[in-house]
């Protein structure tokens, strides 16, 4: 069924916020939060559209409109790290918007959204304990010679401080992939009972055409039945008229 300039329009608009989400933003860039809204209203008036498309091609286009919307609303979470969790949980289009595509935009963006997330969770980290390295490498060297000692060996402290604020960078990073590996295999999970459930729901669908026809054809059968049985008998009551008129004619009534 060709598209209709409702759903054109949408793809018009679902591309353009695509290429947007892809490029460097302003925190005062407003454009995108506009489209975005006005891709729901889009998509809901397509929805209630008679010639609307195919359930597949009305939920890639709900998938990829939802994942637009929480990239906004991750983008607005002030700490670096729930930003990272939040990206994590996004789930992109599987099929590309245009023909001009090889991959999905917005799996694309995912994965920069994703790398630049990681990166600025990670420079924040490493960031914080190099300040503090640096503070106290300042006061270090001021300190007399009688104090250097202890210097030394809280400037051993402050590297195994690093070490662990990188760890545990790591550890996070390890809990966000593993969360997120749980998420597409209940994904799957679900994917999998739905495909079962719309096999058995056309399984029940052909077993009661069949048993239309077969009640149909046993209808049919019964008809057929009553109206030989009719009209023997029909045949049966002519037959012993004509051998009662006979058999008068045969042998009249005695005087």
């Amino acid at each position: 069924m060709a598209a209709t300039r409702l759903e054109l329009n949408l793809m018009r608009l679902l591309s353009r916020c695509e290429a947007l989400a892809a490029e460097r933003r302003d925190p005062e860039e407003w454009r995108l939060e506009k489209y975005v809204a006005a891709l729901e209203d889009m998509l809901r008036e397509l929805k209630k559209q008679s010639s609307k498309p195919a359930p597949e091609l009305l939920n890639e286009y709900s998938r990829k409109v939802d994942f637009l919307k929480g990239l906004l609303e991750a983008e607005k979470l002030s700490s670096s790290t729930e930003k990272a969790l939040a990206n994590q949980f996004l789930a992109p289009g599987r099929t590309p918007t245009t023909a001009k595509e090889r991959t999905p935009a917005t799996k694309t963006v995912h994965l920069q959204t994703k790398a630049r997330c990681t990166g600025q969770m990670r420079r924040e980290l490493l960031g914080t304990v190099r300040s503090e390295l640096l503070l106290y490498r300042s006061s270090w060297l001021r300190l007399t010679s009688d104090e250097k000692q202890s210097a030394v060996e809280l400037d051993a402290v402050l590297q195994h401080h690093q070490d662990m604020q990188e760890k545990l960078a790591e550890e996070m990073l390890s809990l966000a992939r593993s969360l997120k590996n749980n998420t597409l295999a209940a994904q799957n999970v679900i994917k999998q009972d739905n495909q079962t459930l719309s096999h058995s729901l056309r399984m029940a669908d052909q077993n009661f055409e069949k048993l239309k026809d077969e009640s149909d054809r046993l209808e049919q059968h019964a008809k057929k039945s009553v109206n030989w049985l009719l009209w023997i008998m029909l045949i049966v009551v002519c037959f012993i008229f004509i051998s009662m008129i006979l058999f008068i004619r045969i042998f009249p009534k005695l005087k």
